[in-house]
């Protein structure tokens, strides 16, 4: 992990971390960096969710790029997912998104996209950190009509719900669908596109106001939607995150799936079309051992990788395979593009509704969640890695493995992306889980705060 790129871009209080002067210089070194062997004017698309922060660091950042000649075509509020695909579409030699996904409003970060709409690869990050710390002086500066300029592309969202028209050959009239938008950056394209699928559609966090992005709603926050999905008698409830690359959804009957079931259901589907590659399904350290358990029943390989989708998508890469994803709800269906897509996993799971005929409910016994405890433990962000050089820290992890061991497991990790340790306990007594992750977390907290 380097000095700026977390694990999923950079990110941090915006103004405060994430400042103008900061996000100006990623520009000028990404832009240089991404197309330096380049002696043509690049082309960077840049896109955001509705944080109030957003057009303060899309304004940095594209003077920025425009600095070293770049052109700059601004996607104004979408998804993060369709920047990944529209990279591709439009030619470009990079992407950007301005967003901080499940984060409070107060966040932001800064997301890169190569000219394949993939993720950056550690040594790339690294050559940016060193020419923003080490070399930023020899970042040329262009003139006259050298310099780079911005653009509008008014029909981004038009092309990106063409695009995820195209991977379903299915509508979905007559079933009653709730979507919450998380205030993000869904909001548009998200009811655009159902509406067009003719689904019955009701929609609700969409109105945002630059500071309630995932505020009591959206993919972490799910309790309006379980009623909200009840209430209106719907067939199923969407939640997207922030930036719209996860999503979790909700039953008939107000029950929450999570992207582990989400992929038993889909990932068998892709099986029996015979479109799963090599039978196998790319998840997490992270994912429930229900999972696992469904794969040895129904001849599903289930390969683990460490937490994150960009671990997800290396081991997918390497092995060829076209399906995996996360317990949060970021899925990778590598068939139609490279990086989670909340609103294309949606569509593709109403998919398997429509054509099977089967409620979710009915879907999801396929898979037996068993009971997981997730406590996240507060602490400064410095110290989030130092878990294990705590004696006492580490005398309590080694008792509660042992307390486990044979049923159940213990899975202590740093976020990528917050100033959190989580504590995930998985076993048979979802009361001893909770009471443990709970004292486990309290007693990080109180080590490294």
């Amino acid at each position: 992990m380097g000095k700026y790129f977390g694990t999923d871009g950079i990110r941090g209080v915006a103004n405060i971390e994430l400042t103008p002067d900061l996000a100006y210089k990623i520009g000028r070194a990404g832009a240089y960096v991404l197309n330096k062997e380049n002696n043509d004017k690049p082309t960077i698309i840049i896109g955001m969710d509705t944080r109030i922060s957003g057009d303060m660091l899309e304004a940095s950042l594209i003077s920025g790029m425009c600095s070293v000649g770049a052109k700059v075509i601004s996607l104004g509020i979408i998804p993060t997912p369709a920047i990944a695909y529209l990279v591709k579409k439009y030619n470009a030699d990079a992407g950007v998104m301005i967003s901080a996904s499940h984060n409070p409003f107060q966040d932001n970060g800064i997301k890169f996209f190569n000219n394949n709409g993939f993720k950056l690869s550690d040594n790339i990050e690294e050559e940016i950190e060193d020419y923003i710390d080490n070399k930023y002086n020899e970042i040329p500066y262009v003139e006259g009509s050298d310099l780079g300029y911005k653009e509008t592309k008014e029909e981004a969202i038009e092309d990106y719900v063409d695009f995820l028209k195209s991977t379903i050959d299915v509508n979905f009239e007559g079933i009653n669908v709730t979507i919450d938008c998380a205030n993000g950056a869904t909001y548009q394209v998200a009811p655009i596109l159902f509406e067009q699928l003719k689904a019955n559609t009701n929609v609700i966090f969409r109105e945002p106001n630059g500071i309630n992005i995932n505020d009591n709603c959206g993919s972490t926050h799910m309790e309006s939607l379980c009623k909200e999905v009840l209430q209106n008698k719907s067939n199923i409830g969407i939640a997207f995150d922030g930036d719209g690359d996860r999503c979790l959804v909700v039953d008939e009957n107000g029950s929450i799936v999570d992207g582990d079931e989400i992929m038993a259901i889909c990932g068998n589907y892709l099986k029996q079309q015979g479109k799963l590659k090599n039978d196998t399904i790319v998840a997490t350290v992270m994912s429930n051992l229900g999972l696992f358990i469904m794969g040895e029943n129904n001849n599903i390989n289930i390969l683990k990788t460490k937490v994150g989708d960009r671990y997800v998508l290396e081991e997918m890469l390497l092995k060829d395979l076209n399906f995996g994803g996360e317990q949060s709800g970021h899925i990778i269906y590598l068939d139609y593009n490279t990086t989670g897509d909340g609103i294309l996993t949606a569509i593709k799971l109403l998919e398997v509704i429509k054509k099977t005929g089967k409620t979710l409910s009915e879907l999801r016994q396929i898979i037996k969640i068993l009971p997981q405890a997730l406590v996240n433990a507060k602490v400064n962000n410095k110290n989030k890695y130092n878990y294990l050089e705590n004696e006492e820290i580490k005398k309590a992890i080694d008792n509660v493995e042992k307390m486990f061991e044979g049923n159940g497991r213990v899975l202590i990790r740093p976020s990528g992306t917050e100033p959190l340790v989580r504590v995930m306990i998985e076993g048979d007594n979802q009361e001893i889980l909770e009471k443990e992750a709970k004292k486990l977390a309290s007693l990080i907290e109180e080590k490294l705060k």
